[in-house]
């Protein structure tokens, strides 16, 4: 939420600084996320003074150029060199001395220093209003009023419009608090119990309404109740769409709107003033005169203000006329009703639309508009009429007019406020403070709340109708506390807790070993939501998805089946950010279905690799990370939790290359490969990234029923030989490997490859592997004779089951 210094300054009965009205928002609750200074003019056209040009001559040494005497009031005159074609002597002009900055409406600032232009001293610049972000036009220099007076700052001539911004997170709960005279209530509440005053928010007043005359009338009809309470409107004929009025315009823009036209601009101002969305549609434009709420058929194609046709939902709550279709109720006005340069007359809407059935109507269609972002959350029911009423009379003074039919309410079942009791002593209890009840009846008063009954125990009140989240007791202790100050909350001298006992923490115990393992290797460790985009995976990966009912955004909408696509995301953060070589991994949570109501939640472990394993240093170039480096570091983790697979098989998968799975009683432990480039290119990565995926619950499952014990350093040492065999080129390590286990050799450790050839000379189709045997008997020093003997059996072994040919 966005709110302007100077703006909800206009609703508080005395000036608050802005750095300590900071401070009580995010004390009320209303936490502020940023505070920035806001320019109409950027820079402020600070340092820029008013000056008279006293004379000119042509340059002479350039034919566009003219040489200027301008006073600046200041006793000398000033050598300027112009190029502008307008300038001549006697004119008021803006002048950016020596030391000044511009700041251009297109380009980046420029401080003036004093420089030779074709030989000829200038002590500065006459400025243009694109120059100085006053204008767009560079047709020539700015020329003002010959009245103005020299010497004059010009930010005192202009008065640009500065303002200080609030960007408060707000809590989906507080709708009261999604406008400025909303916020206004809860700082004149916190002031008016902390200086113990009596505060009241200035009332944006609408006393002076009255009808014109009934020249325009028009038939409301409401069809849907549920899904449209209340609905008010009047009709406002002889209007003048035109621009809006500067000041209008200015608060606009300083909280991020755009000003369009002072119909549209009014309705925007409005619904920031007091929260209430309005919509205006060209009366002239209403078939039949007639404004029909209700719904439409299941398909029906309906143009939207963004110029795009839209297949309706018979959910879909509209705004209709006699004829179609004019409006989603709620969230986004039509194509062909709305106002134009051409419109003359209006049908001002203000109504009360059910929340649930705006925001699925407004996630379906993909419309995050602000209407709906309020409608949502709830509006106050009670002041759609007094708002319509305000907006009608500030549409009359801007944009002249009449008000041409009386105010329609369609209000068929009034809603009750709703009543809540709570106990004295439940708020003691809750707050852990002991509030006087005075206090507590001063704060709930002041947020508009009423006082039903006080008895000796307990507290009866009407809850307002612009807070409809408060229903509970502790809302009502959540309101006191809020008032109160949430950094006033009392902090006790001792905490008393009871600690948890978990029997099986294994689990825990490993994640925590591999994450910091996984760190000492160079990774770092990501976070990444397990709430996804349906638009990332295809229609068979989707069926076996869950898919949320009410999902907070258009590309929030589906849950993760595995880290795949999030981790993505967070690379193409990275490398947009210039963060080219990175080591990421991350434990997180994936969800399947394989029916309604049969739900699976696993969690995984992923690693991700892209760009160097090595940088540049004065000893060697950078090395560039590849598949074996992400297939060491899954190797490495599983030997870490003391996991052996019992088999390593390439499986082809349709997003990686060269993808690799780790199998154990043939269930899969782990899986490795290179992202595809079709996958790379939908994120906007351009360089290769390698994705492994571990199943964390199997792994953590095996690791804890593995037997930890430490064994004593072998005494003896080990010997190693080395066996170079040409095989066919399509021979995986992995068949090698394998072969080689099948002899079942006790006093083997290790195998490791160590070198490939390939040459013509090998033969067609061939290739050399050298590998490296590692012996040890840890009872004995190891004989020449033994180990040939293991030897001849491997090479027997490898010759038999490969047709490996022995290199000698």
């Amino acid at each position: 939420m966005t709110i302007s210094y100077k703006w909800l300054s206009e609703y508080l009965p005395e000036t608050v600084e802005p750095e300590r009205l900071s401070r009580i928002l995010t004390s009320i609750g209303l936490e502020v996320e940023s505070m920035s200074k806001y320019q109409e003019v950027k820079g402020g056209l600070e340092g820029l003074v008013i000056g008279e040009v006293i004379s000119t001559e042509k340059h002479p040494n350039a034919d566009k150029l003219t040489l200027t005497k301008v006073d600046t009031g200041k006793g000398e005159l000033l050598n300027i060199v112009c190029g502008a074609p307008n300038v001549a002597a006697g004119q008021k002009v803006v002048v950016a001395p020596v030391g000044a900055t511009i700041y251009p409406a297109a380009g980046e600032p420029l401080t003036m220093s004093q420089r030779k232009i074709r030989g000829s001293e200038s002590q500065g610049m006459i400025c243009a209003e694109d120059e100085i972000g006053l204008g767009t036009s560079h047709d020539g220099i700015l020329v003002l009023p010959e009245d103005v007076k020299t010497g004059m700052a010009a930010a005192d001539y202009f008065q640009p419009y500065d303002d200080i911004i609030y960007e408060i997170g707000l809590t989906p709960n507080r709708m009261d608090a999604m406008s400025h005279w909303g916020v206004a209530r809860d700082v004149c509440a916190y002031l008016s119990h902390h200086e113990n005053k009596d505060l009241k928010p200035k009332l944006p007043l609408s006393n002076g309404f009255k009808t014109d005359n009934e020249s325009l009338p028009v038939q409301v009809v409401v069809q849907n109740e549920k899904g449209c309470p209340r609905y008010s409107g009047v009709s406002i004929g002889n209007v003048t769409i035109k621009e809006s009025p500067k000041w209008l315009q200015q608060k606009l823009k300083a909280i991020g709107l755009r000003p369009i036209n002072n119909i549209v601009d009014i309705t925007n101002f409005i619904q920031h003033e007091t929260g209430q969305p309005l919509h205006a549609f060209d009366a002239d434009k209403l078939n039949g005169h007639k404004v029909v709420v209700g719904n439409l058929p299941e398909g029906t194609p309906f143009t939207t203000l963004d110029e795009k046709e839209r297949k309706l939902s018979a959910d879909d709550l509209m705004i209709c006329d006699a004829k179609e279709g004019i409006c989603i109720a709620g969230v986004f006005g039509g194509m062909h009703s709305g106002v134009s340069d051409k419109t003359k007359n209006i049908f001002l809407e203000s109504a009360c639309f059910d929340g649930v059935q705006v925001r699925k109507t407004s996630f379906r269609h993909g419309l995050r508009t602000d209407a709906a972002t309020r409608f949502e959350k709830g509006t106050d029911i009670s002041a759609t009429v007094n708002i319509l009423k305000r907006a009608a009379l500030l549409i009359k003074e801007i944009a002249g007019g009449e008000i041409a039919s009386a105010v329609l309410d369609i209000y068929p079942n009034p809603k009750p406020k709703g009543e809540v009791a709570v106990k004295w002593h439940f708020i003691k209890k809750l707050s852990g403070k002991n509030y006087h009840p005075d206090a507590i009846k001063d704060i709930l008063t002041s947020l508009g709340f009423e006082i039903i009954k006080e008895g000796i125990d307990e507290l009866r009140v009407a809850v307002p109708y612009h807070k409809p989240d408060i229903s509970l007791p502790a809302d009502l202790v959540e309101e006191i506390v809020r008032i109160d100050g949430l950094d006033n909350i009392d902090i006790p001298e001792s905490i008393n807790i009871t600690p948890a006992v978990e029997e099986n923490y294994s689990k825990e115990v490993y994640r925590e070993k591999t994450a910091n393992y996984l760190a000492g290797l160079g990774f770092n460790e990501m976070m990444t939501n397990s709430i996804t985009n349906a638009a990332y995976f295809t229609e068979e990966e989707l069926s076996s998805m869950v898919k949320m009912t009410n999902s907070l955004s258009a590309e929030l909408n589906i849950l993760r089946n595995s880290l795949f696509e999030t981790s993505l995301e967070v690379v193409a953060h990275n490398l947009n950010h210039r963060n080219t070589s990175l080591r990421l991994f991350e434990f997180g949570k994936a969800y399947s279905t394989s029916g309604p109501g049969k739900y699976n939640e696993t969690e995984k472990l992923c690693l991700v690799i892209t760009g160097n394993k090595s940088n540049d240093n004065w000893k060697q170039k950078s090395v560039a990370a590849d598949f074996y480096t992400l297939k060491g570091a899954v190797d490495s983790v599983l030997k870490l939790l003391g996991i052996a697979p019992d088999a390593v098989e390439t499986v082809a998968v349709p997003k990686l290359e060269n993808h690799i799975v780790y199998k154990s009683n043939n269930k899969i432990l782990a899986g490795a490969g290179e992202v595809k480039k079709t996958i790379l290119d939908k994120f906007g990565i351009k360089q290769p990234v390698f994705f492994a995926g571990l199943n964390w619950d199997l792994l953590a499952e095996m690791a804890s029923t593995q037997a930890n014990a430490v064994k004593e350093i072998a005494k003896y040492p080990a010997v190693e030989r080395d066996l170079a065999l040409v095989v066919t080129k399509d021979l995986p390590w992995e068949a090698v490997q394998q072969t080689v286990e099948k002899v079942k050799l006790n006093k083997l450790k290790d195998i490791r490859l160590f070198d490939i050839f390939e040459s013509e000379k090998l033969g067609a189709g061939k290739k050399s592997v050298a590998v490296n045997f590692t012996f040890l008997d840890e009872e004995k020093t190891l004989t020449d004779k033994e180990i040939d003997g293991w030897m001849s059996k491997i090479m027997t072994t490898l010759e038999k089951e490969l047709n490996a040919e022995i290199r000698k």
